[in-house]
């Protein structure tokens, strides 16, 4: 063999071990590769376990206001633990904010409304603080806070309104103060305020105002004050004020009106004391005010008006002072004042009008000065002369006086101080 054949010989020969060489090589590297398929089936896994549980919530604060918009912007704050701003939640098509698990405060606020397809706020179950205000309104299929459970302290407002189809709010009894006013408004189906049986304090006003299902306060039993107003009004089936039992003092005023079936406000037997304005009026079912017996005084304001069924004022024989008006109209079935048996002091005006069947003002024989001016009108079997007798036995005031339209000319002498 010459040296030519013998150099293809050999040229053959080697690629031939070269070729089994790589056979065995890519052999070798499957084996290999399906190890590794194995681990990365492994970390794909993995990867399927970690997306189970969500955010790994090591995002920290998110740094200013988000508004959620849409169910995708949910993803978006996901994995956040607090916002230093305001939190919004107006998503009409959002159904689940479970990715909000590590969201623990917000700064800001925090608002939910207008999400018609939110049924629960589960999502939002680690926020235990909330700084400005909690408002949660309109949303069309949210039947209950159970999401809020371990929220136990918000320094601002709480507001929850135009709920249609919350049944209950049992989502906030881990809540304990509310820093400033206290909302409960149009909200057509809930029945009770037991999730607020934990508040002790209210640190602005109270408003509990056109909730055409709710029977009872009970839930606001360990209310002990309120330093604004409160408001009890157009609450159709409402029957008692007994949850409110607790309360001794309202910094601002209270206003209890148009509630059509409370018949008795009993349950502030322990208030002594009302900072501004005290206005009882168009509640029809309402027979007396036994309730209002620890009240010593009135800061600004008294009215007592449109109570149809209201016959005596004996609840207020603690009364001796009202610091601006004093009002009592159109309460129909009132026969007597006589509740007011120490009152010795108006400030401002006095006005007793049109009262159908008052017969007899000697409930004020303590009276001995109006600082404004007294006017007593149309109260058709009241004799004009018993208007007289009052204005008589006044010491100081009025300024000015106007007595006419009553029962008249049945008694004479007219006193020489009665126009």
């Amino acid at each position: 063999m010459n040296r030519m054949n013998l150099f293809l010989v050999t040229l053959i020969t080697a690629a031939i071990v070269a070729g089994c060489s790589n056979v065995l090589s890519i052999g070798d590297g499957g084996a290999d590769t399906d190890t590794a398929t194995e681990t990365d089936a492994d970390t794909d896994s993995d990867t399927d376990t970690g997306s189970d549980t969500g955010p790994d919530c090591s995002m920290g604060e998110y740094s200013g206001d988000f508004t959620i918009n849409t169910q995708s912007d949910v993803k978006t704050i996901a994995g956040y633990t607090s916002i230093s701003g305001d939190l919004t939640i107006n998503c009409p098509s959002c159904t689940d904010l479970s990715e909000l698990f590590c969201l623990n405060s917000a700064g800001g606020g925090l608002a939910i409304w207008g999400s018609d397809a939110l049924t629960n706020l589960d999502g939002l179950s680690a926020i235990t603080s909330v700084g400005v205000y909690l408002a949660i309104g309109q949303n069309d299929t949210l039947t209950n806070l159970d999401g809020l459970s371990g929220l136990t302290s918000l320094d601002g407002n709480l507001t929850i309104w135009g709920s249609d189809a919350l049944t209950d709010l049992d989502g906030l009894s881990a809540l304990t103060s509310v820093g400033e006013d206290l909302g409960i408004q149009e909200n057509t189906v809930l029945t009770n305020l037991d999730g607020l049986s934990g508040i002790t304090s209210v640190g602005g006003s109270l408003n509990i105002d056109y909730n055409w299902a709710l029977t009872d306060l009970d839930g606001l039993s360990a209310l002990a004050s309120v330093d604004g107003d409160l408001w009890i009004q157009n609450n159709a089936v409402l029957t008692d004020l007994d949850g409110l039992s607790g309360i001794t003092s309202v910094g601002g005023s209270l206003f209890i009106g148009s509630n059509a079936g409370l018949t008795n406000v009993d349950g502030l037997s322990a208030l002594t004391s009302i900072g501004v304005y005290l206005a009882i009026g168009q509640n029809a079912a309402l027979t007396n005010v036994d309730g209002l017996s620890a009240l010593t005084s009135v800061g600004w304001n008294l009215s007592i008006s449109r109570n149809d069924a209201l016959t005596n004022l004996d609840g207020l024989s603690g009364l001796t002072s009202v610091g601006g008006n004093l009002q009592i109209s159109e309460n129909a079935t009132l026969t007597s004042l006589t509740g007011l048996g120490a009152l010795t002091l108006v400030s401002g005006n006095l006005q007793i009008s049109e009262n159908a069947t008052l017969i007899s003002l000697t409930g004020l024989s303590a009276l001995t000065s109006v600082v404004g001016f007294t006017q007593i009108e149309y109260n058709m079997f009241l004799l004009e002369c018993e208007a007289c007798d009052l204005l008589d036995q006044l010491t100081s005031g009025p300024t000015l006086i106007d007595v006419h339209d009553n029962l008249a000319d049945l008694c004479t002498p007219v006193p020489a101080s009665c126009p």
